[in-house]
């Protein structure tokens, strides 16, 4: 009736659920890892902790997708580090960045790069 003499071949197990299992953590931690080095901008925010009493005249920057307006008025890019040069008394005066309709934020770092690169080094983003 039953033979228990007759050995049975082991099963071998199946490695395709291991590989998948490898395969899904190879992609999570690809997806997960951090490629390339982040910019880090020195800003200060209005109304911050460490905020100075404002000084001068008004130095409003309005950043606009297309264009910028000083204090309300008009300005082409590369004459703004020379209109705001008139406003200040050093390259120390806080200089007010204000984004306007739907300016992107890489316009926003343009303009902040230009005025670094000019010397102005105390930057402040309202909204």
């Amino acid at each position: 009736m039953f033979d228990f003499d007759v050995p049975r071949r082991p099963r071998r197990p199946s490695l395709t659920p291991m590989i998948d299992v490898v395969f899904l953590l190879l992609v999570f931690f690809m997806l997960a890892s951090r490629f390339g080095l982040d910019l880090q901008l020195p800003l200060n925010l209005a109304g911050g902790v460490n905020a100075d009493e404002y000084e001068g005249p008004p130095r409003l920057v309005d950043v606009l997708p297309k264009d910028l307006r000083l204090n309300g008025v008009a300005v082409r890019a590369q004459d703004l580090a020379t209109s705001l040069e008139n406003l200040t008394a050093t390259p120390q005066d806080t200089i007010i960045l204000r984004p306007r309709d739907d300016a992107s934020l890489q316009r926003v770092v343009e303009v902040m790069e230009a005025l670094a690169a000019a010397g102005f080094s105390r930057l402040v983003l309202v909204e």
